[in-house]
């Protein structure tokens, strides 16, 4: 049993940790922290807690004593809020699992551009390991800071692997168009995800500018061995939950749909929370669980093959995937406190 503390515990991501953690078999709560409702009990400002997590949160200042008491310190707070707590929590041998962006590039200078914000732990950024763990297994093992990916990263990273990785499209043709529910906005409020806002809508944002471009860029480039750049373009849709990544790209050779699908089946054999599916992918079967749901489509007319990706994006696009990537760090099976499916309808 090891503990644990949570940094930011009563945002979306902060929130679906606690839920998580709370039935984990290796894992007991030391603490949750937050800015906002510092002394307030969770189940306060969550009422599904009622009856069960109903722990005060503690503010920043006790945040910092207990970190001796923990093992493991998971960091869901806004980026640029995690470098106080990263240099204390790894001087006494606590490992550290960050939700934000904050070690996610491997450039200081491109963290500082698409940021804003000034690094101040530059050197972590070579021993921080990216976390996408179907991907990363054994470095996750071997370290004791993980970057954990953003949603959109993760939906098109896992989506686009296996044809990097075997080097069958042409890398400077690929197109990503993925859409997100609200949630990925966080909780603070916002004009722009007010229900009267978003509802009954659909909008592109962050067109040629988004923050998860030069980090998908940077995973996919590493997958490739050959620098890449993709046209990424996000999109908000009327729901709570959900990433949904559609990938497109030239393919080098002809090949059809089954071959690219039996692939791609080949190259998550090992990945549990990876399913293949010869359907299509929809937010819906995968809400509310760890798993990711991919498939793909060749059209013959263009040569093209377009890949559809599916994730909760506060499950595997960040508080499952930071369990996920905990339980591989302590050697526990990978699959401990997530092996859930989505709950329909």
């Amino acid at each position: 049993m090891i503990k644990a503390g949570i940094m930011g515990a009563t945002g979306y991501a902060g929130e679906m940790l606690a839920w998580i953690l709370y039935k984990h078999p290796e894992v007991e709560v030391d603490f949750y922290n937050s800015h906002n409702y510092a002394n307030f009990q969770l189940n306060q400002l969550y009422g599904n807690y009622n009856g069960f997590i109903e722990d005060k949160c503690v503010d920043l200042e006790e945040a910092m004593a207990r970190i001796d008491n923990i093992d493991v310190l998971f960091i869901a707070l806004p980026n640029g809020k995690s470098f106080e707590l990263t240099k204390k929590a790894l001087a006494q041998g606590v490992k550290v699992i960050d939700l934000g962006a904050d070690y996610r590039l491997n450039s200081k200078d491109e963290y500082e551009e698409w940021y804003g914000i000034k690094h101040e732990l530059p050197p972590l950024l070579e021993n921080a390991v990216y976390g996408i763990t179907e991907l990363k297994r054994d470095e996750i093992q071997k370290s004791n800071l993980i970057a954990n990916p953003g949603c959109y990263p993760t939906a098109t990273i896992l989506g686009l692997a296996p044809l990097l990785k075997n080097k069958l499209i042409e890398t400077s043709s690929v197109i990503v168009d993925a859409k997100s529910g609200v949630s990925g906005a966080g909780r603070s409020a916002n004009i722009s995800s007010l229900f009267t806002e978003c509802n009954e809508s659909i909008k592109a944002y962050g067109v040629a500018t988004h923050r998860h471009t030069p980090e998908i860029e940077q995973e996919l480039s590493k997958l490739a061995e050959e620098k890449l750049f993709i046209s990424f373009t996000p999109h908000l849709v009327p729901m709570n939950r959900g990433i949904l990544s559609t990938c497109y790209s030239n393919l080098k050779k002809s090949l059809s749909t089954e071959e690219i699908l039996e692939i791609y089946k080949d190259f998550y054999k090992d990945s549990y929370f990876v399913k293949i599916t010869d359907g299509i992918p929809e937010t819906r079967w995968v809400k509310g669980s760890n798993l990711c749901h991919i498939s793909a489509r060749v059209d013959p007319r263009t040569n093209r093959v377009i890949v559809i990706s599916a994730i909760d994006n506060l499950v595997k696009g960040a508080a499952g995937q930071a369990v996920q990537n905990m339980n591989v760090m302590f050697g526990f099976k990978e699959t401990a406190g997530l092996d859930f499916i989505a709950m329909a309808p």
